[in-house]
């Protein structure tokens, strides 16, 4: 059971981080972060981070290594997180890789798109329109020239809808005809890969429960002292879900009410889009998790899947 290399995938609130941890612990390993705002410091309730008490117990990477004021992306966690997976591996440890953020598991297993570089001037008109027409604009232009990328890209996820917009301008294809690394060999031969499933409505009342959590937590508090910080936010953590929400609340244009709704209904969508990208990845061995199902359970099974 030593020296693995195990990805965990699943859509958020599948039971991921939990699972993780235990093999974590089970297997004397070291957890990686798939996370794209995981990475952000102070970003804790929302991120839904790992408590204080579980980074006590296993060490954690790819967590709290950026100011919420930087940007970052998935180059730049590609060179990170594969930095560490070597330390790890250099200890003679084990590592699990757990995570939802989609296009960071997949640059780990095949590596990242080859697109055309970026254009400025391209860059600079696509962000004034947003600014002036709003991302939802935006996303729908997307959802017509290419359907296939609109589907997987949240319609929150500005850095990503303006990346996809742009290189369909710099190229005249969608982007999502260039993506060919599930074709092309890469690390994954060296991932046991897990994937965890849940009947949707159960993915649903989970993530509900989880929002309500989050605001019991004191996410309300974590905006306003994010928002106080001399640095403002980076466009990147600004619109991550369960913070974008609560920005408008804090800054009184949705109740709290309102607020906490349109993070389950964002937060439901992203799960969508999670399904829609995870089903695309090859070899995953997929668990499928009762209603009532025990993480211990999850874990036994998952477990005996690894001798």
């Amino acid at each position: 059971m030593n020296h693995k290399m195990i990805m965990i995938l699943g859509v958020t609130a599948s039971g991921k981080g939990r699972l993780a941890f235990d093999l974590a612990r089970h297997l004397d390993a070291e957890i990686v972060s798939v996370d794209s705002m995981k990475v952000y410091r102070r970003m804790d309730v929302g991120t839904a981070k790992p408590s204080p008490e579980a980074q006590r117990q296993v060490r954690y990477h790819m967590i709290d290594v950026v100011e919420p004021s930087e940007s970052f992306s998935a180059g730049l966690f590609l060179e990170k997180a594969s930095a560490a997976i070597a330390e790890i591996r250099r200890r003679g440890k084990s590592v699990v890789a757990v995570g939802g953020t989609a296009l960071y598991s997949k640059a780990l297993l095949y590596g990242l798109f080859e697109g055309p570089g970026s254009d400025e001037r391209t860059r600079r008109e696509l962000l004034a329109r947003v600014e002036a027409e709003g991302l939802a604009t935006l996303h729908r232009e997307l959802s017509r020239i290419d359907p296939t990328a609109a589907d997987r890209i949240s319609p929150n996820d500005a850095k990503r809808i303006v990346r996809a917009l742009e290189v369909y301008r710099l190229t005249g294809k969608p982007i999502s005809s260039l993506q060919k690394q599930f074709d092309a060999p890469g690390m994954v031969e060296h991932w046991k890969i897990i994937g965890l499933r849940r009947e949707r409505p159960v993915e649903s009342a989970r993530i509900n429960a989880r929002v309500k959590k989050m605001v019991q937590m004191g996410l309300v508090d974590e905006v306003r002292s994010l928002l106080s910080e001399e640095r403002p936010l980076s466009p990147q953590a600004r619109c991550a879900i369960g913070y974008a929400e609560m920005i408008e609340h804090v800054e009184g244009r949705l109740s709290l009410d309102e607020a906490v709704e349109q993070i389950k209904k964002n937060t439901r969508r992203l799960a969508k889009g999670q399904r829609t990208w995870f089903r695309r990845f090859p070899d995953v061995l997929w668990i499928d998790v009762g209603p009532e199902e025990s993480s211990q359970s999850v874990f036994e099974r998952v477990a005996s899947q690894l001798d």
